[in-house]
């Protein structure tokens, strides 16, 4: 043992303070970020339950499903419709301001929850939380590449990011039931505002870049979406939104149909679901440990095709040799949750490259919109599928799309796709800003930089890209 091996206090970790003190998390206002985001997921995992409860309170056995169902519509209403319209009327505002007002509203918002006993009552209050959340959430996404300009520290930032998710996904229904135990369901209301209590002491103590909205000339209409136009101008914006649907549409097999097949074909829900979610949920944190090396050896774009062609052989595999044993469902649903992680996490990777300081609120607002519209399509598709044809068919049909809408991404996203492109600006003048900043050469303006689709960039070309 080396001198300074004798040196270390007995019983400290070491190999985990070197994590705290290196990557992204020897950043202090990422840690503070992270702690948010955990507090933050909880509240959301014990609202769910929350929910749940209330809904079967309020429907009975009879109407508690219509009730449930109605809260998780207003949910993609928001998420799908409202994201890209919070973006736009936040301008003018710094953006730690909007996060702690917007988390400080969900959590105000969770305490009447708890004596609602109408559906237009609990309906109202979840709409208005689903409403907060679609502006906080990208929002929340699009500060943390300005906190971590190093490209590595945000790959791994995205890939904690992941694990938290999953994390919480596994964890907060057994906290739910713990507090169960001991307490009524009103009270994971109050449980859930003191999660978001949490979140916002986090963020106040952070220090965020001090950037603040800018607004945009033109109509509300054209402001709001900005961000779906930059989308639609980069082909690699394009691509990433094609894989996200590609995998919703064989990933809502599982999250839809896994408890209906652990009942039909294993002969217990109860028993059985939670062992197949559990494989799922180890596979996904096994996911997101493996993307910063695979990004790094290979690249995004190739990770994410990995990730959603890999679930989709899985699904085929699975649905045309069904397993006979429980380890070897296991296994499956493990594959499912890797593959599930290769192609989410890197996402705000992507769009982090393809978008400004300035304008990346707007376009993780748009992506957060247009993946939450794939979902709203996938999720009654899968189930539709399985209770008009079967189990194995409908995933074997929904694995074929997901392969085939894959396939077509990749068309839309080149695999030549360099960061910096060469393209000239003949209709700017000699003495612009933008020209002064990254000098041009010649009549035509000719220079070469990081190229994203903005005000000064609205075109997209092979080689040399015309402005």
């Amino acid at each position: 043992m080396s001198n300074s091996d004798a040196r270390r206090p007995v019983g400290i970790d070491w190999q985990l303070v070197s994590l705290v003190l290196t990557g992204p998390f020897a950043n202090k206002s990422f840690r503070l970020l992270f702690a948010a985001q955990i507090c933050s997921l909880l509240g959301v995992g014990l609202l769910t339950v929350a929910l749940s409860l209330l809904a079967f309170r309020i429907g009975g056995t009879t109407a508690g499903g219509q009730v449930l169902g109605l809260v998780l519509a207003l949910k993609m209403v928001a998420y799908v419709f409202l994201a890209p319209l919070a973006e736009t009327l936040s301008a003018g505002i710094s953006r730690k301001n909007v996060m702690v007002s917007l988390d400080f509203g969900r959590m105000l918002l969770l305490l009447p929850m708890a004596f609602a006993t109408e559906v237009w009552q609990i309906g109202a209050l979840a709409f208005a939380f689903f409403v907060l959340s679609a502006g906080f959430t990208p929002l929340f996404q699009s500060v943390v590449p300005d906190l971590l300009p190093d490209e590595n520290d945000y790959t791994l930032a995205l890939s904690w990011s992941r694990i938290a998710y999953t994390l919480e996904a596994v964890l907060s229904p057994v906290i739910a039931a713990t507090l169960l135990n001991v307490v009524t369901g009103e009270v994971l209301f109050y449980a859930a505002a003191l999660a978001f209590s949490g979140s916002v002491l986090a963020l106040l103590l952070a220090r965020l870049p001090q950037a603040i909205f800018t607004s945009r000339g033109g109509t509300l209409l054209k402001r709001t979406g900005y961000g779906l136009w930059v989308h639609w101008h980069t082909p690699r914006l394009r691509g990433l939104v094609l894989l996200k649907f590609a995998l919703s549409l064989a990933m809502a097999w599982v999250l839809v149909n896994s408890v209906v097949y652990a009942g039909a074909r294993l002969g217990d829900a109860d028993e059985f679901f939670p062992i197949l979610m559990a494989c799922y949920g180890a596979g996904a944190v096994l996911g997101a440990v493996l993307v910063p090396k695979m990004v790094r050896k290979s690249s995004d774009r190739t990770t994410m095709f990995t990730g959603t062609f890999g679930f989709a052989v899985a699904g085929a595999i699975f649905a045309l040799l069904p397993p006979s044993s429980l380890p070897a469902l296991g296994l499956i649903w493990l594959v499912f949750g890797i593959a599930s992680s290769l192609t989410l996490t890197p996402g705000g990777l992507v769009i982090a490259r393809s978008a400004t300081s300035r304008d990346r609120p707007a376009v993780f607002a748009a992506q957060f919109s247009l993946s939450h519209a794939g979902w709203m399509f996938a999720y009654p598709l899968a189930g539709w599928l399985a209770g008009y044809t079967s189990l194995e068919l409908a995933l074997l049909i929904l694995s074929v799309l997901c392969a085939a809408v894959a396939i077509a991404a990749l068309v839309v996203w080149p695999a030549n796709d360099p960061q910096e492109r060469p393209h000239s600006h003949p209709d700017l003048p000699t003495n612009h800003p933008h020209l002064i900043t990254v000098p041009a050469i010649g009549a035509q303006h000719q220079h070469v930089h990081a190229f994203r689709i903005d005000d000064l960039h609205s075109t997209w070309g092979q080689g040399a890209a015309r402005c």
